[in-house]
C-alpha cells in the first residue's frame, strides 16, 4: 500500500500530518520527506498521526529522523501521535522513542506546542 498524506492546520499555526500505509525506503519515504520539508517552509511545529500507518522499515526510521532534524534546524519540532503496536514496536527497539515526543492523542500533542510555547 502506497503511503498516503493529507495535512490539517489549527488556527494558531500547528499542523497535523495524517499518514495511511507504509513508511519505506523509496518512493514512499521520498514522498515523506519532501511533504514534510514543504510544510516546514510555512508551519514550524508538525504532528504526524501514525494511526494509518501499517509498517515502517529502516528506512523510514531514517526519514523521521531526518524530518526530526529539519524541524529542529528550521527552530520547529515534529511529535508523534497514534503510533499503531508494530510502529511502537519498532521505536521502542531502535530506542528512538527516546528521540521523539510520542502522545496517545492529537489534542495531547497540540496541547504541549501550546504549553511549551513553541506555537
Amino acid at each position: 500500500m502506497l503511503l498516503t498524506i493529507s495535512n490539517r492546520i489549527t488556527s494558531d499555526g500547528i499542523a497535523t500530518v495524517d499518514l495511511t500505509g507504509r513508511i519505506v525506503f523509496g518512493e514512499e519515504s521520498s514522498l515523506l520527506r519532501e511533504s514534510i520539508k514543504k510544510l516546514l517552509l510555512s508551519h514550524k511545529n508538525i504532528v504526524l498521526n501514525l494511526a494509518g500507518v501499517s509498517y515502517i522499515d529502516s528506512g523510514g526510521l531514517g526519514t523521521l529522523v531526518a524530518l526530526y532534524s529539519s524541524a529542529r534546524t528550521a527552530g520547529g519540532s515534529i511529535k508523534l501521535v497514534n503510533l499503531t503496536p508494530r510502529v511502537d514496536d519498532v521505536l521502542q527497539i531502535t530506542k528512538l522513542v527516546t528521540v521523539f515526543e510520542v502522545y496517545d492523542s492529537e489534542e495531547k500533542a497540540i496541547s504541549s506546542f501550546r504549553k511549551s510555547g513553541a506555537a
